[in-house]
């Protein structure tokens, strides 16, 4: 993997950076998302395509930045299951920590009737002052009634994040990989560490230079919630149905990744 994350840092720097400041303008808090699945060796071939289409976020000359993200729900799991069900609208709640510069924000995640996401958030200390102290209680309780008090931590989850934006500055580019996964409830773990999750954010439908990118590699929109796919794989008691399939695509995708990367 450290071979697969040098070779990634590699094609990162051969784009021109972009800062935080300067990604201030680009921000879409109110945005459609479209999600894609794929793996390792595609990545890397995709990163060669937009070298000349897309800055890459530099954070104190970092091209990839540490994740740590914690999910909340309330001892029925209806957060899970409303997604489960593909009702519409539905929320997300989680404590989300930028490892590299330790700072944390509590998240309300939201997606309407119509696709569109819209995301709020409050620094924490933590999260262990989530944890301990109900940190955020009044942001949480303004943004969906619900309390800290009648919520546990679900899932937990790791992984390296990429940013690109294009040069038209018009839309943001999130690649995830090396996705790992705890459970809080079953404290089981479970690693993704060859699933690539790629999500184009845009206000509306702007055109973007990596539609035809995606579509050249045979990259399709594939639905992936790391909540849902991580409390999927990491607690035997939960109902998947709804899940079934997409399981069974991440399974094909990362098998591929392996033969793929043994030859």
């Amino acid at each position: 993997m450290q071979n697969i994350t040098e070779h990634i840092d590699a094609l990162l720097r051969a784009m021109p950076p972009i800062t935080l400041e300067q990604m201030s303008e680009i921000r879409l808090m109110k945005r459609t998302d479209q999600k894609y699945l794929t793996n390792l060796p595609t990545l890397l071939r995709l990163l060669e395509m937009t070298r000349d289409s897309y800055y890459s976020q530099e954070i104190e000359g970092r091209r990839i930045s540490p994740y740590a993200t914690t999910y909340w729900d309330d001892s029925s799991d209806l957060m899970f299951r409303t997604h489960q069900a593909g009702h519409a609208p539905r929320r997300k709640v989680r404590v989300r920590t930028y490892l590299s510069s330790d700072q944390s924000f509590l998240e309300v995640k939201k997606k309407d009737n119509h696709g569109k996401t819209s995301k709020s958030r409050v620094p924490v200390p933590s999260l262990q002052a989530v944890l301990e102290e109900q940190a955020g209680q009044d942001f949480l309780q303004q943004k969906t009634g619900f309390s800290l008090e009648h919520l546990v931590p679900t899932v937990g989850n790791r992984f390296n994040r990429i940013t690109l934006v294009n040069r038209a500055k018009t839309e943001r580019l999130t690649i995830d990989f090396d996705i790992q996964f705890y459970n809080y409830k079953t404290q089981l773990s479970a690693a993704m560490s060859n699933i690539v999750v790629i999500e184009l954010k845009r206000d509306g439908r702007v055109a973007s230079p990596i539609l035809p990118m995606l579509r050249a590699l045979r990259i399709k929109p594939s639905g992936f919630s790391k909540y849902c796919i991580g409390a999927c794989v990491t607690d035997p008691t939960l109902r998947v149905n709804r899940f079934k399939k997409r399981l069974i695509r991440v399974r094909k995708v990362s098998q591929k990744a392996t033969f793929e990367s043994s030859n």
